[in-house]
């Protein structure tokens, strides 16, 4: 639980002082998370900006339309501030960093200060052929007996799962080909690339785009967004191809957070989350990061604030592993905060890929889950249409799909929807 709810007292084990957090490409802003005693408070939290940081012009989302800030409007202000996550971005000099450091150790309104940092797509991993990558099976033995029937902890031998013409080997392996749920009545946000919006697979579904990239409309002009959104929410009849969507019925939110070369900022991501969250989206996907070991107080404190609104963020381990050549890599930002749902990637064998990041020591930097994640067949920006790709990226997405389906089921949300988060 979030002390700040009772006191305004930070957790014992901060340290205090400004987070010098490694890795990570900084912006030269700085991340503020406030307390649970301003945040949703629009005023509490522009008070304390204008003491603790001296900000005059602050920028709100919640002066636009459901949340859909304007990035580059927002740029020319002061600060930058979410009320519905309780965080601000400002670009602090060394007089305002002081007077941050003060405040976190005598403010209890200030739970932390952090650097905004670049992250980018968990894309393609680098050296990883289209071709079919065999993996390892270290730590899926639960995904086994989940995905192929084995009782009382005996896991049958997998059999391969390979695309057909009517369904992905991804859609098989997670059963969704077999469900009758469609996601109907859910809204599912994914915070990427964007989505390329005349593609012919998604002509009349429900479908909300916002850019939160300066310069930039919702439109993709990479590829990885459009593909994302096509495993999570993708039809159940496509055009003359096979199906590979889980949740079809779903209502599609697209965050355009990353622009066409595959990065975004911090506070770009920030107002995304803030978008979906408070426009009810259940699920938030996000197949992007950054290779930092340690868990950034922000997106921890945005994961747990999700979750008691009712949406379950996920988001893609990383693709920083080589295992065959003995690097298990580690799962990053932000998928190693203890309240965001971190998920890797397995082969067609059930393997564990190659590439897919092991779990990181620190609270909450485990894998929490594992999903069909190489050779993933998608939706992709026209006049390609779609396209096969890799990586942890792709298994983020399935794990959303099938969130919505767990949402329509049961009509669990947040913290129940993922009973066993860590907080």
């Amino acid at each position: 639980m979030d002390q700040s709810a009772a006191g305004g007292n930070r957790d014992p084990g901060d340290g205090g002082g400004i987070a010098r957090v490694e890795g990570g490409e900084p912006t030269g802003r700085v991340i503020v998370v406030l307390s649970n005693q301003v945040q949703g408070d629009p005023g509490a939290i522009g008070d304390a900006m204008r003491s603790v940081a001296g900000v005059r012009d602050i920028a709100s989302s919640l002066d636009y339309a459901a949340s859909g800030l304007d990035v580059a409007e927002a740029s020319r202000a002061d600060a930058t501030v979410f009320p519905a996550l309780g965080v601000a971005v400002l670009p602090a000099d060394a007089a305002q960093l002081a007077s941050l450091d003060t405040a976190l150790a005598e403010d209890p309104r200030v739970l932390a200060v952090e650097p905004e940092r670049v992250l980018y797509v968990r894309g393609e991993p680098t050296g990883v052929s289209l071709e079919y990558v065999r993996g390892f099976r270290d730590g899926v033995a639960d995904l086994y007996e989940k995905l192929s029937g084995a009782e009382d902890g005996v896991v049958a031998v997998a059999a391969r799962f390979a695309d057909t013409k009517e369904m992905t080997w991804g859609l098989q392996a997670t059963r969704a080909d077999t469900s009758t749920l469609t996601g109907e009545g859910i809204r599912v946000a994914v915070l990427d690339t964007g989505f390329d919006l005349e593609h012919p697979d998604f002509g009349g579904r429900a479908l909300t785009a916002q850019s939160f990239v300066a310069d930039e409309t919702a439109q993709d002009g990479h590829g990885h967004g459009t593909h994302c959104v096509g495993t999570a929410c993708g039809p159940a009849v496509p055009s003359s191809t096979r199906r590979y969507g889980v949740a079809s019925g779903a209502e599609i939110f697209v965050g355009k957070v990353l622009g066409t070369g595959g990065s975004g900022t911090d506070a770009g991501i920030l107002a995304g989350i803030d978008w979906a969250v408070t426009n009810g989206c259940r699920v938030v996907s996000m197949s992007l990061g950054a290779d930092v070991r340690q868990v950034s107080r922000a997106y921890e404190m945005v994961g747990r604030r999700a979750l008691a609104a009712g949406s379950l963020i996920v988001a893609a381990a990383g693709n920083n592993a080589e295992r065959s050549a003995g690097n298990p890599g580690f799962v990053g930002i932000p998928a190693n905060s203890p309240s965001i749902m971190a998920v890797a990637a397995v082969d067609g064998d059930l393997g564990i890929a190659d590439f897919s990041a092991r779990s990181n020591p620190v609270r909450g930097g485990q894998v929490d889950i594992a999903a069909p994640g190489v050779t993933v067949f998608s939706s992709w920006p026209m006049p390609r249409s779609h396209h096969t790709i890799s990586g942890t990226s792709m298994a983020t997405p399935h794990v959303s799909g099938i969130a919505a389906l767990l949402c329509q089921a049961t009509g669990a949300t947040g913290s129940a929807l993922w009973p066993e988060v860590v907080q």
